[in-house]
């Protein structure tokens, strides 16, 4: 897939389109009580991703490609247990992964498939419904991040990033381009060459999601810091 082409052009608005859809459907949740839509679309993760994995590595597995160790591999079981359960600490998960990670992921894919390819799908279906979860279950469900659950994605993230580098380094691959950056070109290609580049991205990101997390923990449990201001919105 090029890069700002027709499909990634197509792919981009309608993940900008479901943003306030998500929030809506999240905020209408919350009103009525409802889980109806944070459960269905819990069980359409799971549904739709797995089987197209599943499809994947049985027709044409790459080891650098097609095992599951992509930090979105993790986002998406996240993004499901969240929807379910609601559990903050899965809901944190979801909330700095998919719109700090996910959504570098969708602005400068690494994609060698086109529509209509399966891996084109699999792709952008994974890599829009986890940011579109993020906001249903914070922005919309009231459900946002405190300085614990900060600090319990910071070493979730860390634990990835060690096994996935360690793999990397045993079978040669670059999940979490961790070895190497993206060919297509990324953000990364900003911040220098390898290791700087790694260690540049861990601080940038960790700064990121503290700035994310601050506004949530600056007013009183009591208090909604972002929105309309009610109580009931920020428990």
């Amino acid at each position: 897939m090029d890069n700002y082409g027709t499909a990634h052009l197509v792919a981009m608005a309608l993940f900008i389109v479901g943003l306030p859809v998500a929030v809506a459907l999240g905020r209408r949740e919350r009103r009525t009580g409802s889980h109806a839509v944070s459960r269905a679309a819990a069980v359409a993760i799971p549904l739709v991703h797995v089987p197209t994995q599943v499809v994947d590595v049985v027709t044409r597995f790459e080891i650098g490609v097609s095992l599951p160790l992509h930090l979105s591999d993790l986002a998406w079981i996240a993004a499901a247990v969240a929807l379910w359960t609601h559990d903050r600490r899965a809901v944190a998960l979801t909330y700095f992964w998919g719109l700090v990670l996910t959504t570098q992921a969708i602005l400068t894919p690494s994609l060698g498939e086109d529509f209509p390819d399966l891996r084109f799908f699999a792709y952008w279906f994974i890599h829009l419904i986890i940011p579109w979860a993020a906001v249903l279950l914070v922005w919309g469900r009231r459900l946002p991040p405190t300085w614990r659950e900060y600090r319990f994605t910071l070493a979730v993230t860390a634990v990835w990033a060690v096994s996935a580098y360690c793999f990397n380094v045993v079978a040669d691959t670059n999940y979490g381009y961790l070895q190497r950056k993206p060919s297509n070109g990324s953000f990364l290609d900003l911040l220098g060459p390898w290791p700087v580049y790694v260690l540049a991205e861990v601080a940038i990101v960790a700064a990121i999601w503290a700035l994310m997390t601050w506004p949530w923990t600056r007013h009183p449990a009591d208090q909604s810091p972002i929105g309309d201001g009610s109580a009931s919105d920020a428990r």
